[in-house]
This record gives C-alpha cells, sequence and structure tokens, in this order.
C-alpha cells in the first residue's frame, strides 16, 4: 500500500544502530534526495531510521525541503497529513525515552560488575594473560601472572622506587636490553600509566590506608586487603572529566587476580609519581626559535636543543636521547640548521615582490589582526594543553586528544584565512618591510 505500486530502492544499514544518523546507506539516501531522485521515503518501523529527537527534525525539514513523503509502515504514520505529523514527533519523544532507558540499565550493570571484581573488558595489562572463570554464576575472565612478564614489572617498580631514577633510566634499561612491552618499546607516557596502576599492587592494609586518604571510594573493606590481590581503579560515576587524573571519588576494587608488587614498593613509586602530577605550566622556547618545528627524519618526534660541554648548541633527536631506539639524525648544529631556515624564509618571502597591483601600502587589515589575535590564543591554549599531558592517565589522554585536535582544526582554519587576505592586502613596499624585519631578527 506504502509504495502504491511504484519504483523503490533499498537503503539497509547492517550491524549500525539508529541512535545518530551516521551509517553509509542513510547518507546515500540523504544524497538522492538532495538529487530530487525520492518522492516518498517508507521505513518498517519508526525507530529503524532514527531514535534522535534531535536528527528526527534534522531529518524532517530535509524531507520538507525537497517535498518528500515519509511513512512508517508499522505504525501507520504518514507525513501528508498533520495529525501524522503530531504522531511522529511523539512517537520519536518514546523513542529517545526507550532510548536513554537502554543506556542507564547497561550503566547500572557495568557498574554492579565492577563493583564485584569483575574484569570490565579491554586487554590484558603487561604482565597478565586472561583466562575464563565463572563468578557469581556468570562467564567472564581472569588475570593470571606472566612469570616472564612479571619479572620485568617487578624490576621497572624497583629501580623507579630509588630516589635518583627517572623515566628515561628505565627506558634507556629496557630499550638496550631489547625488551618489548606488548610488542613495543616503552616510552615514557606507557611507563607512567603502568606505575600508576593499582592492577600489579599486592594490596595490603597500607595501601587501603592511601587510597583512602585520597578520597577513593573503596568497595572492599580493610579486613580483605591481605597483600594477596591486585586492585581495579575505575572512574567515579560522577567524576568530572577535569579531575580524572586525581584519585578522589574514584572506585576501587579488589580483583581476583594475585599481584605482582609488593605494597610498600608500589607505594613508594605511588607518592614519588604524585610529586610529579602537578600541570607545568606553559613554557616557551629559549635556545632556538626552531623549536617545536622540527622532526627527526627518522622518527618524526622532535628535535631537542641541547648544550655540548664546551657550550655549543646541537639538535638532537628526543627518542634518540630518551631510550636510544632511533638511529637518530646524528648533531646538527644549531645556529647552522636556523641559517638555512631563515635563507629559505628570506628566499620565500622575497618571491611576493613579483606581485602587482597596487601602488601604496595597504593599510591594516582588521579582519588579519582579529584572526591573528585568535591564532595566538588557540596555539596558546594548544601549548597548555599539551604540557597538561605530563602525568596524564588513558582517560585524560582522550579527552586532551580529542580537544588538541579541535584546536589543531581552528587554528587550519586560521592560518588559511590569513594567509587569503594577507595574499589580497600585500604590497611591493610590505615586503620590503619585512625583509627589513627579518634582517634584524
Amino acid at each position: 500500500y506504502e509504495l502504491k505500486g511504484g519504483n523503490c530502492k533499498e537503503y539497509t544499514d547492517k550491524g549500525y544502530s539508529g541512535k545518530n544518523t551516521d551509517r553509509p546507506k542513510f547518507q546515500e539516501l540523504v544524497r538522492d534526495i538532495k538529487r530530487g531522485l525520492i518522492a516518498k521515503v517508507v521505513v518498517y518501523k519508526l525507530d529503524r531510521i532514527s531514535r534522535s529527537i534531535l536528527d528526527f527534525a534534522n531529518m524532517m525539514e530535509l524531507f520538507q525541503q525537497y517535498n518528500v513523503e515519509f511513512v512508517s509502515s508499522t505504525e501507520k504514520f504518514d507525513t501528508s497529513t498533520p495529525m501524522g505529523r503530531a504522531m511522529l514527533n511523539i512517537c520519536i519523544v518514546f523513542a529517545q525515552l526507550e532510548r536513554e532507558t537502554i543506556q542507564k540499565r547497561v550503566t547500572d550493570a557495568y557498574y554492579s560488575r565492577s563493583q564485584r571484581g569483575f574484569k570490565m573488558g579491554g586487554k590484558a595489562p603487561y604482565g597478565f594473560h586472561t583466562e575464563p572463570i565463572k563468578m557469581d554464576g556468570i562467564n567472564t575472565k581472569k588475570l593470571v601472572v606472566n612469570p616472564d612478564e612479571a619479572a620485568n614489572i617487578r624490576l621497572m617498580f624497583e629501580m623507579y622506587a630509588q630516589p635518583t631514577t627517572s623515566y628515561g633510566d628505565i627506558t634507556r634499561h629496557f630499550a638496550e636490553q631489547g625488551i618489548l612491552f606488548n610488542g613495543k618499546e616503552l616510552i615514557r607516557p606507557t611507563l607512567a600509566q603502568m606505575l600508576r596502576n593499582p592492577v600489579y599492587v599486592q594490596a595490603d592494609l597500607d595501601v587501603y590506608e592511601f587510597f583512602k586518604s585520597q578520597g577513593t571510594v573503596i568497595v572492599n573493606d580493610a579486613a580483605d586487603f591481605t597483600g594477596t590481590n591486585g586492585c581495579y581503579l575505575y572512574q567515579g560515576r560522577d567524576v568530572k572529566p577535569s579531575k580524572k587524573n586525581d584519585l578522589k571519588d574514584q572506585m576501587l576494587v579488589l580483583a581476583p587476580h594475585e599481584g605482582i608488587v609488593p605494597a610498600d614498593i608500589w607505594l613508594a613509586c605511588r607518592k614519588k609519581l604524585m610529586n610529579n602530577m602537578k600541570i607545568q605550566s606553559a613554557r616557551k622556547a629559549t635556545h632556538t626559535w626552531l623549536a617545536g618545528k622540527i622532526k627527526c627524519g627518522n622518527c618524526g618526534y622532535a628535535l631537542m636543543s641541547i648544550n655540548n660541554p664546551v657550550g655549543k648548541q646541537y639538535l638532537r633527536c628526543t627518542k634518540r636521547l630518551d631510550n636510544k631506539s632511533c638511529a637518530g639524525c646524528g648533531k646538527i648544529i644549531t645556529s647552522e640548521l636556523e641559517t638555512v631556515v631563515y635563507q629559505q624564509m628570506v628566499k620565500k618571502l622575497a618571491s611576493y615582490k613579483t606581485l602587482t597591483g597596487r601602488k601604496k601600502a595597504a593599510k591594516a587589515n582588521p579582519k588579519i589582526a582579529a584572526l591573528q589575535v585568535e591564532l595566538l590564543h588557540v596555539d596558546s591554549e594548544i601549548e597548555k594543553l599539551v604540557d597538561s599531558l605530563t602525568g596524564a592517565n588513558n582517560v585524560l589522554l582522550s579527552y586532551v586528544n580529542v580537544k588538541i585536535a579541535e584546536l589543531d582544526g581552528r587554528k587550519q582554519e586560521l592560518v588559511k584565512q590569513i594567509a587569503e587576505l594577507t595574499v589580497e592586502a600585500i604590497s611591493p613596499e610590505q615586503v620590503s618591510q619585512i625583509s627589513g624585519y627579518l634582517d634584524t631578527w
């Protein structure tokens, strides 16, 4: 009846949820509507096309814009009538309610299982492998110590527990020994995450008291901390993103697996880490204006400016300095590289002298000034976020990476807009003036 004998094309997104419109076939449907190829959209059930009120509202606007009718076969809704449009909106509200109810149930189930010590998915941490077990009548997995990897874990913690041992000392040691962690060379961020992870500790009463003093929500009784089992640390339900690097309001639960590192050594490392957790203030490069702009051709890591014993500055690969796992790019004299880059900049700027069409220097463009101010602000925000990565855990890293990606996208837009406006306004006099600035740089 809905097709009335007309031709039709089927759009099916198998394996995709109706919670959003980011689905290949749905996007193809939208493109066909915009091409004027579709007069009516028929769905079996309303929530098969969308369970989001906002997405559905946008979709209906699109249908109205291109004079496309919408029919739900099961609910017998037809947007060609006022009653049909009203009933569709009501149905969407209940579809959204159902989705939020499902989310709530999943969240409740997650926290219920985590409080009972279930492993909540993910790859086994280095030092363990998983074996299937049954807990409370439910099939799940348990971490089991890998003896060979556990020896490396103990050594790592024992080294860092020494007051003078740094991240670099440990990463260099394992790199020189050719020891890989999950198939990769150990780097500082990974090392920091492992040292913070209570999955390795043989949790005793001292560990209980430590987390209690930090405001952590501890599920188990103090009597259960016997110095045998490791722990799982979960983000609290109401923890704000800005506080996820803190132990306050996070949830600690004893795990069924045995720990690897004695409590006294683990606590010594954890307390040492806490002294390094302060977010560094934003800083500017002082040794070279090329800082942050030059990378190693072998590994892609940034080059760092260092001084030799006689005070001469060189640029070296940071990965090479960190654990010697990169062949590096040799010792590059900072001043010589600055000269080469400077000459290329002068050459590039000089090419603008061929631009014609303006006899007088263009007046300052307020749009460019405003964009440059915003660009400086974006650069500052990116720099602060990069500096804040020191000591960050996986959760914080994911949020910071998303934010940096957003800021970088905005930065590229600003640079493009400034370049376009500058080309329109540039004059030979301005090129000469810029060259003069370079001469005194």
